[in-house]
């Protein structure tokens, strides 16, 4: 599948569901001339419970759904994917990059910890896959990972429950025993929680740094762009291109809760 790739062709993004909305937001905050194209799977979420066989098939789904949009590069703003299926998705692209989120997430906790002790919550295939540590302790084998699945966080954020008291209670419960471990950093291995970021940081308190992958993939999409000579010269801000594989007014509402704006046009897709 080759095609032309010039600065003005679009960035794809593609998540679960809501969640890589929080990577639109740091996309769009680093770099506000790119045209953005992205592709929530909305009537599979949460991919996180779900086998690696199956994960690896939505990943390579959702990746050619974006490619008929001849994109400029492919940004995996779904972790469990990125942990579990990157390859599927650089192969499905050919010669375009492919930026995970876990990757970059890793990297920057790795550049914030002081005291080498890093948490990670994510999905419960996330922290099976033990991807965070491998990708941590790549880059610094000192380092000591904690991990702790939060599967109900995703089902959280795509209600919008995001200062509710189940989310609160829930919260105490999934991160109090990670906070014992004298952590200093705590990445958010999963683009749904910074949604749910307020309550994270209330539970863990201040002292620890929070590390959103959302923000450091946006980093890494500058850096890539602007040494392969892609960024866009426009001097207009686009809306994202927003296309789901289900199409609840839930969308909607938390696209307005989460993006402070209006949704501009959402497209159906079949997956």
């Amino acid at each position: 599948m080759i095609h032309n790739v010039t600065s003005e062709s679009p960035i794809g993004i593609f998540d679960s569901g809501i969640g890589g909305l929080t990577v639109v937001k740091a996309v769009q905050a680093a770099l506000p001339a790119e045209r953005i194209i992205y592709f929530g799977d909305t009537a599979r979420v949460p991919y996180g419970p779900k086998s690696q066989v199956t994960i690896r098939k939505y990943a390579y789904d959702d990746t050619l759904i974006l490619m008929r949009y001849q994109p400029k590069m492919i940004i995996v703003a779904c972790n469990t994917v990125s942990a579990l299926a990157l390859d599927v998705v650089e192969k499905a692209c050919g010669t375009l990059p492919v930026i995970g989120v876990l990757k970059a997430g890793a990297e920057l906790a790795v550049n914030a910890t002081k005291n080498n002790r890093i948490g990670v919550i994510g999905t419960q295939a996330t922290v099976s896959s033990n991807a965070y540590a491998c990708a941590i302790n790549m880059l610094n084998a000192e380092i000591e990972v904690i991990s702790q699945a939060c599967p109900l966080f995703v089902p959280l954020a795509e209600e919008g429950f995001i200062d509710h008291p189940a989310t609160k209670l829930i919260a105490r419960e999934y991160l109090t025993e990670i906070i014992q471990h004298d952590i200093d950093t705590l990445v958010l291995g999963c683009t749904h929680y910074p949604i749910l970021r307020r309550v994270i940081e209330e539970t863990i308190g201040q002292s620890i740094r929070i590390i959103d992958s959302a923000e450091a993939v946006a980093l890494r999409t500058k850096q890539l762009m602007t040494e392969s000579e892609l960024l866009n010269p426009a001097r207009r801000a686009y809306a994202p291109h927003l296309l789901v594989s289900d199409l609840p007014q839930k969308f909607s509402m938390l696209y307005k809760l989460f993006m402070g704006s209006e949704m501009p046009d959402v497209e159906l897709v079949e997956v």
